[in-house]
């Protein structure tokens, strides 16, 4: 008998902020295969009987083959096992689970999916950041900072010219790129922006500038991937909560000046 496999989003590292659902599923996994950023202790929810098979993969280091892992996955299933796919973040934002999901269907493997909690959604809101607010944008866009391997990059133009929040993932190692991109196509250089290294867990660390500055400014405060860059006016609104401080023992640092102090960009309906 064939068995199944759960696509499982185990959100964006802080473990509370793990499904019951997810949890639940966990709980039927035969074997579990895991990505690199899912929180440790996530694993000790799995059955103490259950195979742990790490598949990390991790921008700028060593990774497993996307191939491989489906292959296993197909192979798990086959021998009439419960699977358990577990990834960072939710399985359908960047992480892949689009592509998994169609090749185990292809193959005959029953799929369920279990989303997680987005680190798009979770991490800007440790810091106060809303992504939408009806007075400054009007929607949000969520965009991978790393392109295809056939080179395809992002419409920078449009986004440049979208009047909406852009939230970056790996965007790091591209930012040099990125920020010239939208600069040329008339973002202006004075737009808040933001990076978020390791959001929601306890060695968060985070920068808050703007466009122009943020390179410059997350070189200074030594802010590497994982990080998530997130640029529009409402980055403005991070001094307003007091939950950084709660979150990290990394003060806010940059243009923003810290939390107390209200960014020079502060929009001034919450400046007066």
């Amino acid at each position: 008998m064939t068995g199944k496999v759960y696509l499982i989003g185990a959100g964006p590292g802080d473990l509370d902020m793990l499904t019951l659902k997810a949890a639940r599923c966990l709980k039927l996994a035969d074997v579990a295969l895991v990505d690199d950023l899912v929180h440790p202790d996530i694993r000790a929810m799995l059955r103490p009987d259950a195979e742990i098979v790490p598949v990390g993969k991790r921008g700028g280091c060593p990774s497993t083959p996307q191939a491989a892992i489906e292959q296993r996955m197909i192979d798990e299933a086959r021998a009439g096992k419960t699977v358990a796919r577990l990834k960072g973040g939710d399985p359908f934002v960047f992480g892949r689970g689009g592509e998994e999901m169609l090749t185990l269907q292809a193959a005959g493997i029953e799929v369920e999916i279990v989303n997680g909690l987005s680190a798009g959604l979770a991490v800007p809101a440790t810091l106060g950041i809303p992504l939408t607010h009806r007075s400054f944008v009007h929607g949000v866009t969520f965009v991978s900072g790393h392109p295809h391997q056939d080179g395809d990059e992002p419409n920078w133009q449009a986004l440049a010219q979208s009047g909406m929040t852009l939230v970056i993932y790996m965007g790091v190692k591209r930012l040099p790129l990125i920020r010239a991109e939208l600069l040329r196509h008339g973002l202006a250089a004075d737009t808040p922006a933001a990076a978020i290294e390791n959001g929601t867990l306890p060695q968060q660390r985070q920068v808050l500038s703007t466009l122009g500055a943020l390179e410059q400014d997350m070189s200074a405060a030594g802010i590497h991937s994982p990080a998530l860059i997130v640029i529009g006016p409402t980055v403005a609104l991070a001094s307003c909560s007091p939950s950084a401080l709660e979150r990290s023992e990394a003060p806010l640092q940059g243009k923003g000046g810290g939390i107390g102090n209200e960014p020079k960009w502060l929009p001034t309906e919450l400046a007066q």
